[in-house]
């Protein structure tokens, strides 16, 4: 999905997707953690789980700037985007998903923030849950895939992998999400194993791994954690049936 979306943004202004300037946010950006947001907020009533159906997308001016000439279209290929994430996760809306694009001067370039609600629309009065209250601000940067490419890797943490099975895959400075979605960004083909799972990332000059609510839970060296745990070099790692070892170099 996030290919296919990628696709139709990159056809909407010519080179936005290999410039050599790595710090704007990017569109597919935008899009993974639209859905994350959707992800973190849902709401369950006694029959049905429901999401939020607004979103304000906060921009730094030079962000926002970028996407002026094609801001309606990006917009509707978003919604677009969360509409079909919902129905693939067996979520309700109350309304299609309305984005909203501001601006922040607070904001640095590759910054965005994203504000989720769930609002009852004003013509159905029956809609189960009531209007939510107005999430806090989530605020995300580009900064972590500029140093993946760029930066040295932080001599506190050093280079971090999870080698799952015959693959490594190599941990970026802002972690990764691990489950059975395609959105996470290490996917496990598990069915024990949760849409979003747990995280593996740096806290504190360390690394933890943290459990997100999943279904199993999660297993360090055979125990299982209630929350987050900080890992070391050699940890194994169960989440359903799968296994991963955390290293350290």
């Amino acid at each position: 999905m996030l290919r296919n979306l990628e696709s139709k943004l990159a056809g909407l202004v010519e080179g936005t997707f290999s410039r050599a300037f790595k710090s704007e946010v990017r569109p597919v950006e935008l899009a993974r953690k639209l859905a994350r947001e959707m992800d973190e907020h849902r709401v369950q009533s006694l029959s049905r789980t429901y999401v939020p159906n607004e979103y304000t997308v906060w921009l730094s001016p030079a962000d926002r700037e970028q996407f002026s000439g094609y801001e309606d279209e990006l917009r509707s290929e978003l919604s677009g985007y969360l509409l079909e994430h919902a129905r693939r996760e067996r979520v309700a809306l109350l309304t299609p998903p309305e984005i909203t694009f501001k601006t922040d001067d607070r904001l640095r370039l590759g910054e965005f923030g994203i504000q989720a609600r769930l609002v009852r629309p004003d013509d159905d009065p029956r809609a189960a849950p009531r209007q939510a209250e107005e999430g806090h601000t989530m605020v995300y940067s580009a900064s972590d895939r500029i140093s993946d490419q760029l930066s040295e890797p932080d001599a506190r943490r050093g280079t971090a992998r999870l080698r799952i099975g015959g693959r490594s895959e190599l941990l970026g400075t802002g972690g990764a999400t691990l489950g059975r979605s395609r959105d996470a960004d290490i996917t496990l083909d598990d069915p024990n194993v949760s849409r979003r799972h747990a995280e593996v990332r740096p806290s504190g000059g360390a690394w933890i791994v943290r459990d997100l609510g999943s279904t199993n839970g999660v297993k360090i060296n055979g125990r299982r954690i209630d929350g987050a745990q900080s890992l070391k070099h050699g940890d194994l790692i169960e989440l359903g049936t799968s296994r991963a070892t955390f290293e350290l170099e």
